[in-house]
């Protein structure tokens, strides 16, 4: 196999951040380090005239490299880079570059083409000529090539810097905004299908997640508990460890059951959940909710649901999947290796209260009346709730026991 000496990151919308955008890359950088730290080997990340690179200075695993890098959002490509010295004459340069093309190449039936950037204007010669020198190169020695200067099979990059960089494979990323820089949201986050992917996708526009579960202990098991425990890790792998809240909502369900409407008792849950959750998140300085909600998908989601249950919210609550269908939702939880989890038949805590008939088209001035039902005891249960909340540091490699509300996300994150 080539031995690459670097890697060549590539990002998309982080290039029209104008004059903010040195603060995109250095967030980018940071949690390129991070990924690397997960790597054997040791390596070094540098930003140069518009490119991050990161130096293998070591030897490393090829593909435990890429892999990590893969899971960094803000990367939206990867390109192994073989790296010569710049006093190379032309012709030597010609050569290893021809090397390296059939070494990188052994099926050589492709269309071909170059592309020479000469940032050292002391090259002696300019880019255009050095891309016919080396498509000549290319021709003498593999014959059955051809050049296709429009849509070639192949697309060589020629970098001539301090040392010559050359790299024609490009390795996707997951592409978006680098984690942390629009803030950080409260992830709702339950054993479906849904929640996950809505997480993942607010991660993926630069968001932070923290992460709260409603558990009913005991008409929930606790392998439901680590079906989400599960779900947050597979989803940390891209947004690094995530405070993972675990709420008994038991004692609250119960008294809804007891004391509301039974057509009401599932838009009623919900907007205990999303008032914890707000408590939650306002004190963990998030900036806004996120669930996995979706127009239409069950009672709960319809359009005056939504109306009523964000009634309680002064947050912004995010749905990044509100126009999505269920389909749609399963293909991305596949892409992100959580849809295999998520089908554990384990229930959550809605599942086990739903109403046979739930109200589709809910009333905010009736819900609110009947609520008032719960005046005696539901502050004291919400109280409770709050504290007794056991805080999961979640991580892809570990699951750790925060000790108080205050414990800091682990070094390095």
């Amino acid at each position: 196999m080539m031995t690459y000496h670097a890697f060549l990151i590539k990002y998309a919308e982080i290039g029209i951040k104008g004059k903010n955008r040195i603060l995109f890359e250095n967030a980018l950088i940071a949690q390129i380090k991070i990924a690397l730290k997960k790597c054997e080997g040791k390596f070094r990340t540098d930003r140069s005239s518009g490119r991050i690179f990161v130096y293998c200075e070591s030897d490393y695993d090829f593909d435990e490299v890429v892999t990590n890098l893969s899971y960094v959002f803000g990367i939206a490509g990867i390109c192994p880079v073989v790296i010569l010295p710049r006093e190379l004459t032309v012709q030597e340069l010609r050569e290893r570059v021809t090397e390296i093309f059939g070494e990188e190449y052994p099926d050589r039936r492709h269309t071909f083409k170059f592309m020479t950037r000469r940032l050292d204007k002391n090259f002696p010669v300019d880019s255009m000529e050095m891309n016919a020198q080396f498509g000549e190169s290319i021709l003498d020695a593999f014959p059955e090539t051809k050049v296709d200067v429009h849509q070639p099979d192949i697309l060589v990059h020629v970098e001539i810097r301090e040392r010559i960089y050359v790299y024609s494979h490009i390795l996707p990323g997951p592409g978006g905004l680098p984690v942390g820089v629009s803030g950080k949201g409260m992830l709702l986050l339950s054993g479906g299908i849904d929640s996950p992917v809505a997480g993942w996708m607010c991660a993926k526009r630069g968001m932070k997640l923290d992460a709260v579960y409603f558990n009913a202990p005991p008409y929930t098991s606790e392998r439901a508990l680590q079906k989400v425990i599960d779900l947050a890790r597979v989803v940390s792998r891209y947004t690094g460890p995530i405070y993972l809240h675990n709420i008994n909502f038991t004692k609250i369900q119960l008294y809804i059951y007891e004391k509301c409407p039974h057509d009401e008792l599932t838009i009623i849950m919900r907007r205990y959940m999303m008032r914890l959750a707000e408590m939650i998140a306002r004190r963990t300085k998030c900036d806004a909710l996120i669930t996995g909600e979706s127009i239409g998908q069950v009672a709960s989601q319809t359009t005056r649901s939504l109306g009523v249950t964000n009634a309680v919210c002064t947050l912004p609550v995010f749905r990044p999947l509100i126009a999505f269908d269920k389909e749609d939702i399963v293909t991305i939880s596949k892409k992100i290796g959580t849809f295999e989890t998520s089908i554990l038949p384990y229930e959550d805590c809605c599942t086990i209260f739903v109403a046979k008939h739930p109200v589709t088209k809910p009333v905010l001035d009736v819900i609110q009346r009947h609520e008032h039902n719960l005046d005696e005891q539901i502050g004291a249960m919400v109280q409770e709730a709050l504290d007794t909340d056991e805080i999961l540091i979640v991580d892809r490699d570990h699951v750790t026991k925060a000790k108080t509300r205050e414990d800091s996300i682990p070094e390095g994150y």
